[in-house]
């Protein structure tokens, strides 16, 4: 009994603790019931610095509620998802290269047009401008400005 007390006393603290993503489906539905701004986080489960990156991400607290409060936040595996996917009124599909292939979106969106750099950040203002754009790494501070900075746009 008192192990199940317990967990339902820590159940909240991680559902707290967790990030909300959606997908594109999504998010034109929620753009129009609550205008945000938009966070695009491209990323492939082979790279090493978006899973170092993403664990950082996860113990800061303060960034996630951030996050969670003044965004829509997308995360994108780059070269698994193959769906068709709307955005900006244009579609885009999945490019195979024999056993892999890469989503043209993660092309569309990086600036890099033959080889997107991992992880890719993309924050758009809440009508869908690009207002900053981050290839590789982000410090968990420069994160934390940006957040600061865009939210109040």
């Amino acid at each position: 009994m008192k192990n199940l007390f317990l967990f339902l006393m820590l159940v909240p603290c991680f559902y707290l603790s967790q990030m909300k993503t959606g997908t594109f489906s999504d998010l034109e539905t929620e753009m129009l019931k609550d205008p945000k701004p938009i966070i695009i986080h491209l990323y492939t489960d082979w790279c090493a610095v978006c899973k170092i990156e993403k664990h950082s991400l996860s113990k800061n607290q303060e960034t996630i509620k951030l996050i969670n409060d003044n965004f829509y936040l997308i995360n994108f595996e780059a070269e698994k998802t193959k769906e068709k996917i709307k955005f900006q009124g244009k579609e885009f599909g999945y490019l195979s290269n024999g056993n892999s292939g890469i989503h043209e979106l993660a092309l569309a969106l990086s600036k890099n047009k033959k080889q997107p750099v991992y992880p890719l950040w993309i924050f758009l203002d809440k009508n869908q401008k690009l207002v900053y754009y981050h290839e590789g790494a982000m410090r968990p501070e420069i994160m934390k400005q940006k957040l600061l900075e865009i939210s109040v746009l």
